[in-house]
């Protein structure tokens, strides 16, 4: 998964991520990135076998200049490490309720990185695990905008006939 993650595109080749790795078998170093997530997410991550969390730089290691493509490249990268894992038969789950400030003190997080996204990974676990109102959520039937609500073409907001009637 982590290779993965390491051959993602980036903007001038930066790979501004960073990934802090704990697993079950180190249950302090577990214990202490479990602690960076919020209460809600703490909750049903503490079953996963494997978490992690995210940064990336936010200026380029090269001039020092705003990488404004940063959290577009980390998320590249955390998307092509989920395709790997799902290949894998591994489930990743990325979440954005995180405690950045216990994250930056946890892992002494150098000012020009910033915590990005937790990242729980296992295997599928049953519903029946999961608190009642959780469970319905997860077993909700799911939806996606159409295409027409997010691609266009010559004007902000009209769908591209490419995608009109899909």
């Amino acid at each position: 998964m982590l290779e993965a993650a390491r051959w993602t595109m980036s903007s001038y080749n930066e790979q501004p991520w960073r990934y802090v790795v704990a697993t079950k078998d180190d249950e302090a170093a577990y214990n202490e990135l479990l602690s960076c997530l919020n209460e809600f997410n703490q909750s049903w991550a503490q079953n996963a076998p494997v978490l992690m969390m995210s940064f990336f730089r936010t200026s380029f290691s090269r001039n020092d200049k705003p990488n404004r493509c940063a959290p577009h490249d980390v998320g590249a990268a955390s998307a092509a490490l989920t395709f790997q894992a799902t290949a894998m038969d591994l489930y990743v789950h990325q979440m954005a309720g995180i405690l950045p400030e216990v994250a930056r003190e946890t892992y002494d997080v150098p000012d020009v990185f910033d915590p990005m996204a937790g990242i729980a990974v296992g295997y599928l676990g049953s519903p029946e695990m999961l608190s009642e109102d959780r469970r319905s959520q997860e077993t909700a039937a799911r939806s996606r905008k159409s295409l027409s609500e997010f691609v266009f073409s010559r004007t902000w907001g009209e769908a591209s006939a490419l995608v009109r009637d899909a």
